[in-house]
């Protein structure tokens, strides 16, 4: 089953601690449908809260996606990704447009990270293929960014890792060619129906509903504002409980 991952998106630690208490009630509800409620810790939120974010949001009982995109030289992201694994995050992320002696550097950093923290199931290394924000028509060259995607997809699984960041109009035919078994994290879902604040496709471009997305492949699928951005005190709860509904109807 797809899991739900929310995108805390916010300036501070305490806004998204405060969404993130509103949102256990919906958690606790997606763990009884089999699934889980993740939260997402982009750029910048970390770079406002530090590890304590993510030590905070997992002592509430949520798995933590670290969002942060590594992409440097191979030492410094195979450092990286180890730091990132130290902070608890169950899910982290490079870029893979940075090459394979840079994945495969990560893929070591992942494994020391693991091994020193000695506990839990192991975390989850993704790479960045095209962002959901770029549009046909936008890379160098006039590239594809469906096709693009695809050929980063077959990288990685080659490099290690263990899935990638796409959007769902690419999810079906890397899973095809890559195996079921090589995780589709899908940004830019925007629910079909209107939600309150925040639903608009806004930076996004290669968007899908929750529900294409599932029937397309993706196995975790990351909304922000259309949650985040809801009115009261219940509105993210109610907006999360939507789409996972629309998420477990595909």
């Amino acid at each position: 089953m797809a899991e739900l991952v929310i995108a805390l998106d916010y300036p501070t630690m305490d806004a998204a601690l405060a969404t993130a208490r509103a949102l256990r009630g919906a958690a606790n509800e997606a763990d009884g449908a089999g699934g889980r409620l993740w939260m997402k810790v982009g750029l910048e939120l970390f770079t406002a809260s530090g590890p304590e974010v993510v030590a905070r949001l997992k002592d509430m009982g949520f798995p933590v996606f670290l969002d942060l995109k590594f992409h440097d030289i191979p030492n410094t992201v195979r450092g990286a990704v180890r730091s990132a694994v130290a902070t608890g995050a169950d899910m982290c992320n490079i870029h893979l447009p940075g090459g394979e002696r840079m994945c495969r550097a990560a893929v070591e950093g992942l494994a020391e990270g693991a091994a020193a923290r000695g506990h839990g199931a192991a975390p989850i290394l993704l790479g960045v293929t095209v962002l959901t924000s770029v549009a046909p028509g936008e890379l160098p060259g006039g590239a594809d960014p469906s096709a693009e995607a695809a050929r980063l997809a077959v990288c990685g699984r080659e490099w290690g890792l263990g899935g990638v960041v796409c959007s769902g109009y690419e999810a079906a035919g890397i899973k095809q060619r890559c195996g079921r078994d090589f995780i589709c994290l899908t940004p830019g879902i925007r629910p079909a129906a209107p939600q309150g604040n925040g639903s608009g496709g806004d930076d996004q471009r290669r968007v899908m509903t929750p529900a294409e997305a599932v029937r397309a492949g993706s196995d975790y699928l990351v909304v922000g504002r259309p949650v985040t951005g809801v009115a009261g005190p219940d509105g993210p709860a109610e907006a999360a409980r939507r789409i996972l509904a629309e998420m477990r109807g595909a």
